[in-house]
């Protein structure tokens, strides 16, 4: 009988953790990872997986990266922590934005830094709220998103995230949001004549006019659903997107905290169809998630209309701007820029999508398989022919999940339905095979070959 360490620290773990999702019998056979290299994690009995969705969409530089450790080491040495209050500041943060600057959308120029996605949902949120306030239309409270957008899990980014299962156990929810159909090409039906991105974007039109127009601050998307399936949107989406926020006066909100820093193919994801947002907000891959990092950018009449208020804006996290964490942001775009993580996303993401389409296209539970640089989703369904989906109580996910990691696969499905990808970036082509040969594997161990 084998020393199964990974069993004796699971056990140890239950005693006093409480985790993210938190679920006793899910954890009860999780896996305790002690190392990492490149695109594999190492568990506690020293067994290999593929790291299937880089952490949580975010190590995209992959794990043993010397360069973010030292950076880290070098700034803690010389500097730990200091206040980024007003009146305090420190050169890497400074340095950060001013890179931040040259390489996001041209109208976005300030940038605001909180610990991750969730906190910059909520200051995006507060920011567009005291915007308004500023133009004088106080009334401009209220937050449209869409349905499957996923924008974090505190309070005011609950309400904003548009799956359902989040939000039961903490009702009643914030008053002044609401959700919009996703575009999702695989099941949104246009009224004939009208194409589906257009007719999926004019949803925010009905929305926004529902509400009333003066009521409304602001859209926040992202630009490709991640955790709500792996949904890139039609190409005539974002464009008419932007056209209706403008027509209303809404602020449109970027959320790349996962399509940041060259995920999709671009270095933000918005720039696949020439959209320029008011609000952006990012996290994840801006350390590579080598320290909690994210933060929020604005446009330049946003932040003209904060300088010239003459006011605090009373909002502030104790670690925003931390030293480290800025440290190792900078070596992380180092690297995004240096190895060029955009076209290598774009190359990698292709041979991913064109494998997993031939291993699966023709298999009759699979009903969609698509994505947009290297983040690809795989969708099953009971039948093809009416794209019926699985219930909880089919069991489906638990079952996909235990195959591929019982073939050192290890990610995270959307619910019961879709396998979601988004391997460290810097992944070689040989796993991204071994990905498409264990995905193609477990469906067919859960459903048969076809």
């Amino acid at each position: 009988m084998t020393n199964d360490v990974n069993a004796a620290l699971i056990e140890r773990d239950q005693g006093h953790l409480i985790h993210p999702l938190h679920s006793s019998p899910m954890h009860a056979n999780g896996r305790v990872w002690t190392r990492g290299e490149g695109a594999m994690l190492y568990d506690a009995n020293g067994d290999a997986f593929i790291d299937g969705l880089a952490g949580l969409w975010n190590n995209t530089c992959g794990n043993g990266r010397r360069e973010l450790a030292d950076a880290a080491a070098a700034q803690m040495n010389a500097l730990g922590y200091a206040s980024g209050y007003a009146g305090s500041s420190n050169p890497k943060a400074i340095e950060l934005a001013e890179r931040l600057a040259r390489i996001a959308y041209p109208d976005i120029n300030r940038f605001y830094f909180t610990s991750g996605g969730g906190e910059s949902t909520d200051s995006n949120i507060k920011m567009a709220r005291y915007y308004w306030k500023l133009r004088g239309k106080p009334g401009k409270f209220k937050v449209i998103s869409r349905e499957l957008g996923y924008h974090g899990v505190t309070l005011a980014a609950m309400c904003a995230t548009g799956i359902p299962a989040y939000w039961p156990m903490f009702e009643p929810r914030v008053p002044g949001f609401s959700h919009i159909p996703s575009p999702y090409p695989y099941r949104y039906e246009a009224p004939e004549g009208v194409s589906q991105g257009v007719a999926a974007a004019n949803e925010l039109e009905k929305k926004i006019l529902e509400e009333g127009p003066d009521t409304v601050a602001m859209f926040i998307a992202e630009p490709v659903h991640g955790a709500g399936g792996v949904i890139p949107p039609q190409d005539d989406y974002f464009p008419r997107i932007r056209e209706i926020c403008d027509q209303y006066d809404v602020l449109l909100c970027s959320d790349e905290v996962i399509t940041g820093f060259g995920r999709t193919g671009r270095m933000f994801g918005l720039e696949h169809w020439g959209v320029q947002p008011d609000l952006m907000q990012y996290a994840k891959a801006i350390t590579s998630g080598y320290f909690p990092l994210g933060g929020i950018g604005v446009s330049d009449r946003i932040a003209n209309a904060m300088e010239d208020s003459g006011k605090p804006w009373m909002h502030a996290y104790t670690y925003s701007a931390h030293p480290v964490g800025c440290a190792v942001a900078l070596a992380a775009l180092d690297i995004i820029e240096g190895e060029d993580f955009p076209v290598q996303a774009r190359e990698k993401g292709k041979r991913l999508l064109v494998g997993l389409k031939d291993a699966l296209t023709n298999h009759p539970n699979v009903g969609d398989i698509r994505g947009l640089g290297l983040m690809c989703g795989v969708e099953v369904v009971k039948d093809r022919a009416t794209k019926a989906q699985f219930t909880p109580e089919d069991g489906i996910g638990p079952r996909l999940m235990k195959a591929m990691i019982s073939r050192k696969l290890f990610t995270r499905l959307k619910g019961e339905d879709v396998i979601c990808l988004a391997p460290p970036i810097m992944v070689s082509n040989a796993i991204l095979d071994d990905i498409v040969a264990i995905v193609r594997d477990s469906v067919h161990e859960v459903f048969g070959a076809g």
